[in-house]
């Protein structure tokens, strides 16, 4: 598993836009932390298309985050805890097992509500969001005694210093406030849509206008 206080390395996220921001993103302001970055039409890669990804960290010496809305295909959350051999109860929900990134893909990270911590594994995003990578999560979430609400990702997105900020200028990216509500609800399908929606965005028109002036 991941160390959740560990910072992004260089690696890929892909462009985004908001011209409103520009002046924060190039003074480094962590103006990122903790909102949704959402992948505009017109991405180049087909590994963060229509991707919705929550922000874990964004400072000067890069940023990290998670996707939420990119299952990873033929593994369950169930099958992936028999795999490792950890208790689940007959209880608990099965869920998806989401692509979180082309970074550390062998790596385990949990997005939870704040009602669980780790005292040396838990970074907190947000009052209400955070971020463990520890095998002791898995098994209280297994048990029954973990989050009230977590979705679990293997690998991570990551940009070195200043790369996300450039790829908001070449208009790639798109952000918005953190809907709880949105990133922990099982309906992948339409994540990328209503996370647009937040914005006041129609898909269908966005698409429609790729590459206009």
């Amino acid at each position: 598993m991941a160390s959740a206080k560990e910072p992004a390395s260089s690696s890929r996220g892909e462009p985004e836009a908001d011209a409103g921001k520009r002046p924060r993103a190039i003074e480094g302001e962590n103006f990122l932390e903790g909102k949704l970055l959402i992948a505009l039409p017109g991405m180049s890669d087909p590994r963060f298309e229509k991707s919705v990804i929550f922000m874990c960290a964004h400072s000067t010496d890069g940023a990290m985050g998670i996707i939420i809305n990119r299952p990873v295909e033929g593994l369950r959350f169930r099958e992936l805890m028999e795999k490792l051999e950890l208790e689940f109860s007959a209880k608990e929900t099965d869920m998806a097992v989401l692509f979180g990134g082309p970074v550390e893909t062998g790596r385990g990270f949990v997005l939870h509500t704040g009602d669980y911590e780790s005292s040396d594994a838990t970074l907190q995003v947000t009052e209400d969001i955070s971020l463990t990578a520890t095998i002791d999560i898995l098994r209280a979430m297994g048990q029954g005694n973990g989050p009230r609400h977590a979705i679990f990702a293997l690998g991570y997105a990551g940009w070195g210093p200043g790369q996300i900020e450039d790829e908001i200028r070449a208009n790639g990216w798109i952000h918005c406030d953190t809907d709880t509500a949105l990133l922990f609800d099982s309906e992948l399908d339409s994540k990328w849509t209503r996370a647009l929606r937040k914005l006041g965005i129609d898909a269908l028109g966005l698409t429609a206008h790729v590459g206009q002036a």
